[in-house]
Order: structure tokens, then sequence, then C-alpha cells
């Protein structure tokens, strides 16, 4: 049987959708071991914020610039798909993590040429540098950053989905912003110390006070993002709506909140 034109724009918007959030959440997970320090992109000092009892820094994990997306991208499934569709790419996305992890950590197992480490042989300062230990190194993170990832992010996904879906039951289609915004939140507060308590408290060496140091940096800078982005969301109702028609894109939100 033929599709309608409509459920062919549905299943395309549903595709697109997955295709977003399936990328960003491996690209987050792929650069998450990496710590950065903010204060120092922008080129000022330290900033010593003081929070319980530490003066922090704002130092954060790579993976935190995609993250955004991931659930803003993830409010809009549920939108229009409900916690179903949430679901299912949630499980997919979490599959395909683990298949990435487990074939970098073969890449990491595999002799490295003789010729590519002569040719880089020597850093950018000219300083001896082994690239393959440096290779190693750097993706042997993974083990710890793929579990902790995990499971923060099911657990951060589970519970947005809940916050998103009994925030929606109580305000009907009024304040798109507040169950958007308002489930990213939660969820994320959840999210960023799981994830860093988990890479690199149980799998790694940092102590507690680091733990909490990023995880809150992190979850400060994921809040205030949430917050920013809360235009975007608006942006992508709109667009949604012209392309799946008003009449049928309220149609499947309305269907999305009901559903069991």
């Amino acid at each position: 049987m033929e599709l309608s034109i409509a459920e062919r724009k549905r299943q395309r918007l549903f595709l697109v959708l997955c295709g977003i959030f399936l990328t960003n959440a491996l690209i987050a997970e792929i650069v998450g071991g990496k710590i950065f320090s903010v204060e120092a992109l922008l080129g000022i000092a330290p900033v010593q914020i003081p929070i319980g009892g530490q003066k922090m820094d704002f130092n954060m994990t790579a993976g935190v610039v995609n993250w955004p997306i991931v659930f803003l991208t993830s409010d809009i499934i549920n939108e229009y798909f409900g916690r179903k569709g949430v679901k299912r790419i949630s499980y997919l996305t979490s599959a395909f993590i683990v298949y990435t992890f487990f074939t970098i950590f073969i890449s990491t197992q595999l002799p490295p040429a003789q010729f590519w480490l002569e040719v880089n042989k020597t850093d950018s300062q000219g300083n001896p540098f082994n690239i393959n230990e440096a290779f190693t190194k750097v993706f042997n993170q993974g083990l710890g950053i793929m579990i902790g990832s995990i499971t923060a992010f099911l657990l951060g996904q589970f519970l947005d989905v809940f916050v998103f879906s009994w925030l929606r039951r109580k305000t009907g289609t009024r304040y798109i912003w507040l169950r958007a915004t308002g489930s990213t939140m939660f969820s994320q507060l959840v999210d960023s110390f799981v994830v860093i308590g988990i890479a690199f408290y149980v799998f790694g060496n940092w102590d507690l006070s680091q733990v909490f140091s990023v995880g809150s940096i992190n979850y400060l800078y994921k809040a205030l993002v949430a917050i920013l982005m809360t235009p975007l969301l608006y942006v992508a109702h709109y667009f949604i709506d012209g392309y799946l028609g008003k009449e049928y894109a309220e149609e499947l939100s309305h269907k999305a909140a009901h559903e069991q």
C-alpha cells in the first residue's frame, strides 16, 4: 500500500531528526575525553568561581559542545513522535556508541606502520613524539567514557522524556519553552555528574573535587545553553509545522502527548 504524502513527510522528518541526534551524540562521545579551558579559549584569566567551598575554573569536556543539540533534538522528537520515538533512537544511539568505541579499541591494538611513526616522530616544536602511544592513550580513555556516557545518556534521556511528558500533560500545547528547557535542565543535572564520575573517577584517577568541579561547570554551561537555545525550538516548530502542514503537525503532537 502506497504511503500518503503526509506519511512520507512524517517519515522523512523522523529520519532527519534521528540523523541529527545520532551524529551529534557520537561526535560528543568521541571528543568527550578532552578537557578544555574556557578562559584560555577566551584569552582571560581563570575566574575562580567559589562553589561548594572550592574555587572553580571553567574547565569542561569537549563533548558539551554537541550535547545541547542532542537534547534539543530529543525534545523535538518527543513533541511530534512521543516517548516511543525518543526511546527508539536512544537505544539505537547507545548501540552505535558501543560499536564506535569497540571499533576504536580495535584500532588502538593494530600495529603501527614504521613510516607512520617516522613521519610523526616529533611534535610541532621538534620534541620527540610517539604518535602511536599518543593515539592509544587518547582513545583508550574510551572504556570508562563509554560506560559512563551510555549510563548517563540513557538515564538522562529517560529523565528528559519523563519530565517533558509530565510537563506537556500539565500545560497542553502551551509553554513549549517550559517543557523543553525544564526537562533538559533537570536531566542534565544528573547526566553532567554521572558521566564524569564514572568515566574519570571510577575508571580514571580523578578525585571527587575534580568530578564536582568539572561536573558543576559542565552543568552550568548546559543550563545556560538550554535557555539560550529556546528560541531555536520555536524556529524548529515553525518550519516543521510548515513542512508537515499545521493541522497534521498538531495531530501528531496531540497523539504523541497522549501515547501510553
